[in-house]
């Protein structure tokens, strides 16, 4: 599922909302959680998961064709970790005899 795939499902389940209202509510989320985690927010949605910045020291790695010294600066990414709810739900649908 892609962002358009989620603004049509958003649409046709909530049949008072235009495309364009759906479009408007999936883009602002968006952006809120982006900006939230650019100012290393964490975010937590209970059910689904949380999503916080982790932080990667800064290092010397090497280059691995020539073997010289490289620095590798501090890196900031995103790390999701899925909730109860939504690891038991994928876990039912890839084991449906599962309880």
């Amino acid at each position: 599922m892609n962002r358009s795939d989620l603004i049509e499902a958003l649409a046709e389940r909530c049949p008072h909302l235009t495309a364009a209202d759906a479009q408007a509510v999936v883009m602002t989320l968006l952006q809120t959680m982006a900006a939230a985690l650019a100012a290393g927010q964490r975010i937590e949605l209970r059910g689904f998961g949380s999503f916080s910045v982790h932080e990667r020291e800064p290092r010397q790695a090497r280059n691995p064709r020539t073997g010289a010294a490289v620095e590798v600066p501090l890196r900031r990414g995103v790390h999701f970790k899925p909730g109860k709810a939504l690891r038991d739900a994928v876990d039912r649908a890839a084991h449906p005899k599962l309880p």
